[in-house]
């Protein structure tokens, strides 16, 4: 089921959706905090996870797929977003330094399409950084957050895809162990949530964070191919052979 940007950003402007954004945004940026001229996408509904990049960035743009709908971004400048196919970008072959990857994979109907292109436009010693929700965590379970929506992932789910588009993942984290409801205790404790389980690497986040290098030498698969001549054809081809006078020759 696709996801309507208007319900997204609604999410993102409610208590519970500022507290997700918090708690994501932190390891994101400890991931990329030397990002100074990169190159920044976002693929999805990434923009609540974009401002802290446009400082020291080169270049941050936006991608939302068609099926979700587009909304303007940054609200201080020109937009930076597009409305695209997501399995069909309108840009170079490694013209990206970093993509995240919010709301999106999970949604996609076609996500290991949607790899081959984040594998075709990410820069050689690019990184991806994928927020999925995940299988085994109470966010997935509820669809009142956009996380409840689409395919959860597990983690070895998400090992064999990107595998399978040629990605090496380098960091794996979870986040949003709180349980995903508007109540003023639950949301302020959720910071002691999330440390205790930081701490001890506990499993049940809500979403996955999953860092990932391409691979750039895809392996080639060979064939050997042992041919032989079918006996009809070697029966033709002996009569053949008499008829021009070849018997014995």
């Amino acid at each position: 089921m696709a996801l309507d940007v208007v319900d997204l950003r609604a999410f993102y402007e409610t208590a519970l959706g500022q507290l997700a954004k918090r708690l994501v945004a932190k390891q994101l940026r400890a991931r990329w905090d030397d990002h100074a001229g990169l190159r920044i996408l976002g693929i999805g509904y990434a923009t609540p996870f974009l401002n802290d990049f446009r400082e020291k960035a080169q270049r941050v743009l936006a991608f939302m797929p068609a099926t979700q709908g587009v909304t303007h971004w940054p609200l201080d400048g020109k937009s930076a977003t597009a409305l695209v196919e997501a399995s069909m970008t309108p840009l170079p072959d490694s013209s990206m330094d970093r993509i995240v990857v919010v709301h999106a994979l999970e949604i996609d109907e076609h996500p290991h399409d949607l790899l081959e292109e984040i594998w075709r436009i990410l820069a050689p010693g690019g990184r991806v950084l994928i927020v999925t929700p995940s299988r085994t965590g109470l966010w997935a379970r509820v669809d009142t957050t956009p996380f409840g929506f689409g395919h959860p992932y597990t983690r070895g789910q998400l090992q064999d895809l990107l595998q399978e588009a040629q990605f090496l993942p380098v960091y794996w984290g979870e986040a949003l162990y709180v349980p995903p409801f508007q109540r003023a205790p639950l949301l302020r404790s959720a910071p002691a949530f999330e440390r205790i389980a930081g701490r001890f690497s506990l499993p049940g986040g809500g979403v996955h964070l999953v860092e990932a290098t391409k691979q750039l030498y895809r392996p080639v698969l060979r064939r050997a191919v042992r041919r032989v001549a079918a006996p009809q054809l070697e029966e033709a081809l002996e009569a053949a052979g008499a008829e021009a006078g070849l018997e014995g020759a």
